[in-house]
């Protein structure tokens, strides 16, 4: 085999690929979604979600399932990558109890479940300080999760963990518009620009990008790291 028929192979083998999306009605995962449909390497994208994304695309396979009751639809989650940016607040939740299922139980039995599925490559979005020894209910959250889905089979995991998320939102959040306002002028303090507030598309382009270039393996990439994917 020549080098250009080399290069072709290869070329061929990074087309004609199916994504999975959880949490694409978010701030991350939207992106994630708008990029993935308009990617050419990418012949569908299969959502799975508790409410229709409202999106219309060629490309787009929806369903609305019921996390609670994943043994009905799971089957389902087959494709090349999954890409997981499921979450909410504890305000949205009600409390710590529903936050922990939703964040940690929800994520985590897609991804084992569609690792079972076969799929190869698989992105989450965690959180800075994400740290499953942490004494803060979050970032132990978030942390716990990292380290649990390291253990499931699949060939590359990727984890992302952005500083404060901009850009709109659906809901409002009062505490994390201040909290990015005040971060835009404490970050400008040298030692302090990787807290830097990050576009949620430039997140989305990241995870997306990372299972592209990681090899196989478990990668994470904290703050401003994510930038440079």
């Amino acid at each position: 085999m020549n080098e250009e028929d080399g290069k072709k192979e290869t070329d061929d083998h990074l087309m004609n690929k199916t994504a999975i999306v959880i949490g694409a009605t978010g701030l991350v995962g939207s992106h994630v979604l708008k990029q993935l449909l308009e990617d050419d390497r990418y012949v569908s994208v299969r959502v799975f979600h508790r409410r229709s994304t409202g999106v219309k695309h060629s490309k787009l396979e929806e369903h609305i399932v019921d996390f609670e009751n994943m043994d009905e639809w799971k089957h389902l989650l087959t494709g090349n990558e999954l890409y997981s940016a499921l979450g909410t607040t504890i305000k949205q939740a009600g409390s710590q109890e529903k936050q922990y299922t939703i964040d940690f139980t929800y994520q985590y039995e897609t991804a084992k479940a569609a690792a079972e599925n076969g799929v190869a490559k698989f992105s989450l979005v965690s959180s800075a300080g994400a740290n499953a020894e942490s004494r803060a209910f979050y970032t132990k959250l978030k942390g716990e999760l990292d380290e649990a889905v390291k253990e499931l089979p699949f060939k590359v995991i990727t984890i992302l963990r952005p500083s404060f998320l901009d850009g709109d939102r659906s809901d409002s959040r009062l505490g994390e518009t201040i909290g990015i306002f005040m971060a835009r002028i404490f970050t400008k303090i040298p030692g302090l620009k990787k807290y830097q507030p990050i576009f949620a598309g430039k997140v989305a382009e990241g995870m997306i990008n990372s299972l592209h270039k990681c090899p196989e393996g478990y990668h994470i990439f904290e703050l401003d790291e994510i930038f440079y994917l």
